[in-house]
């Protein structure tokens, strides 16, 4: 299959690895990529740029195939090291960056300089569109049905694929609720050169986090994630958990004067109670809507191989079959 991000990337297949904290680490990334799609390693996952730089060798030790970072600008207190991340990154010599969050401006030019290949993720036309006029090479467009950080306008991907294929010059990717075959061919018809999966990725045997976690997706169903921190104006969809209710109650109770700190102890920290200890209840953690599709869990080879033949089966037959 030939798409402009297949072109883009110099990859097999249009299917991405998205960035996911404590999840994106050489193991997993290395698997995608060898099954020829893009893997991902999430750089804010590694404490500096020293252990980002760590990381990108064992990822190359583990695949000769392209292989990007992930890297998310944040607000926070405390700042990372963005520009020691971004060193690590070129002289990693990864030439395909995903950023989120901010705009990423500030970090173009030096990432263009070094060959990057820049793609950003946006959850609106009008984020893309600006991401596009800073010269980003491709667009991650997120639909509400995505974990993480769905944005503030609700808008899914059947409508907001086509409405980026409208206004976008560069290609994207479909993000939320990607999960088979069926996801692709529908992406690639709503104009999207390819997708972006993270919650199916979360639930495959390189996935480098505690059973309990693959688990929990795998009995959850389209109808167990929450939207978590809408006061804040900083949404998160979640997987359901007793943690997420009293988080929600909170929310309910304090109004519209919540603060984060009011939140903080179900959200601050979580992380590696929830990947690395299977502790899934200790707090707020990302899912897809995706998980309502996912009911196994294939090494990454077998999931990427499914996907594909999925795919062209839909394409050469039953939709073949529509037009007689």
């Amino acid at each position: 299959m030939k798409t402009r991000i297949t072109e883009l990337f110099g990859i097999e297949h249009p299917i991405v690895q998205g960035g996911m904290h404590c999840v994106g680490l050489a193991p997993l990334a290395a698997a995608v990529s060898n099954a020829g799609g893009l893997g991902m390693v999430t750089a804010l996952t590694l404490p500096t740029p020293e252990a980002l730089a760590a990381e990108i060798r064992q990822c190359r030790e583990r695949t000769d195939k392209p292989f990007g970072v992930n890297l998310t600008f944040l607000p926070s207190v405390r700042q990372p090291d963005y520009p020691g991340y971004v060193r690590a990154i070129i002289e990693g010599g990864v030439k395909i960056v995903e950023t989120a969050g901010r705009n990423p401006e500030s970090v173009l030019p030096t990432l263009h300089e070094a060959g990057v290949a820049v793609i950003h993720k946006c959850t609106s036309v009008r984020h893309a569109l600006k991401a596009q006029s800073l010269g980003c090479d491709a667009i991650s467009v997120d639909g509400f049905e995505c974990a993480g950080h769905p944005g503030e306008d609700d808008v899914p991907n059947f409508i907001l694929l086509p409405r980026a294929a409208d206004e976008l010059k560069v290609p994207f990717i479909a993000s939320g609720g990607m999960v088979d075959g069926r996801s692709l061919v529908a992406a690639l018809a709503l104009g999207a050169a390819g997708v972006n999966m993270g919650t199916r990725f979360l639930a495959t045997r390189e996935a480098p986090v505690h059973p309990n976690v693959k688990n929990a997706i795998v009995r959850a169903t389209e109808l167990d994630t929450r939207l978590v921190m809408r006061p804040l104006r900083n949404t998160e969809r979640v997987l359901s958990n007793p943690a997420v209710e009293e988080l929600i109650a909170r929310e309910r109770r304090i109004g519209a004067g919540v603060q984060f700190s009011d939140i903080a102890d179900l959200v601050a920290g979580v992380y590696p109670k929830v990947m690395h200890e299977g502790q899934v209840d200790a707090g707020a953690w990302s899912c897809g809507m995706a998980a309502g599709l996912i009911h196994d869990l294939p090494s990454v080879a077998e999931l990427v191989a499914r996907i594909m033949d999925e795919a062209r089966t839909l394409v050469r037959t039953r939709l073949a079959r529509v037009f007689d």
